[in-house]
């Protein structure tokens, strides 16, 4: 079975935090980002966008919360807790964090979670860069454990992001994929 279908069969066929049956797709638990049953929840388009833009977010939907946060799945009560400690400023979510009780290993993967949600890789001039973007080396970069130098202004294409919101990666000039530090560059 499918890691969607098995997902599917475990939601019910429902957003597992706010419910809905429109557009459905898997959504991995940050800090995680390899799409398996055990490190996603299948939400809705809506929770997505929410989740994905902190200038979307309304309020108001997450009072959904209340319910989704009592789930048994693991992955569903992590991001219950991250969602729940971002709107902690609104009574109503303080109250449902504070009644909140999750094991001890669900709540660290959780504290992973909001950390890493702080920190996103930014270029020199605190731009935000995301998977997909060209940036250009800003100055000459010595290769680790080579005697290559990425000369200032290559142009890195498609980079990918990692773990570690310092670093992309991507081929320069064609060549073999490295990482680079994220402020030692500028998006395009």
């Amino acid at each position: 079975m499918s890691i969607a279908k098995t997902l599917l069969t475990r939601c019910d066929s429902k957003c597992e935090l706010c419910g809905s049956t429109n557009s459905l797709a898997p959504f991995a638990v940050p800090p995680k980002t390899d799409i398996t049953v055990d490190n996603c929840v299948m939400i809705c388009d809506t929770c997505t966008t929410q989740i994905e833009d902190a200038d979307k977010m309304d309020v108001n939907h997450w009072r959904c919360l209340n319910d989704s946060m009592w789930s048994q799945v693991p992955t569903v009560q992590v991001i219950s807790y991250v969602l729940l400690s971002k709107l902690a400023s609104e009574s109503w979510a303080q109250d449902a964090l504070d009644m909140m009780y999750v094991e001890e290993d669900v709540k660290e993967w959780a504290e992973k979670a909001l950390l890493s949600d702080g920190e996103k890789p930014r270029d020199v001039n605190g731009v935000e860069l995301k998977k997909g973007d060209d940036v250009t080396v800003i100055k000459d970069l010595p290769v680790k454990g080579t005697n290559q130098v990425i000369k200032q202004g290559t142009v890195i294409r498609g980079i990918s992001l990692g773990d570690d919101p310092r670093l992309v990666s991507g081929k320069a000039n064609g060549g073999q994929s490295m990482y680079v530090i994220a402020e030692f560059c500028r998006k395009k």
